[in-house]
């Protein structure tokens, strides 16, 4: 079975890098929260996709992928996005960062089934 983060990106992508750590509080509310970003996120103009994990701390990293600046920015200012990233501050994180790149080279590596 390949790798979850198995994918690659071209050259000239922008890559949002969403480090958080989770409160433990609703975390019934935090999954469907969670759902409901990755399902709007994929309907977002310039999402090439996402790869993402957490730790049994809460610690969290989501890396999504963007065609250009304009369409991660226009990820940010999506309203039902803002939304849910306000909920987020509010009761499900203790605290965040977010970094924004450009994604400059990428590849992917998998070891055959059976190898």
């Amino acid at each position: 079975m390949p790798i979850p983060f198995a994918n690659h990106f071209p050259a000239g992508s922008v890559a949002v890098i969403f480090a958080s750590r989770l409160t433990g509080v609703d975390a019934a509310g935090y999954a469907a929260a969670a759902e409901a970003m990755n399902r709007l996120a994929r309907e977002q103009p310039g999402y090439l996709g996402h790869e993402s994990a957490r730790d049994s701390d809460g610690l969290g990293l989501t890396v999504s992928y963007w065609t250009d600046e304009a369409s991660a920015r226009a990820w940010y200012r999506q309203p039902e996005h803002a939304a849910i990233r306000d909920a987020g501050r509010g009761k499900w994180y203790t605290d965040f960062t977010v970094h924004v790149a450009d994604v400059s080279r990428s590849y992917a590596w998998a070891k055959e089934d059976g190898a």
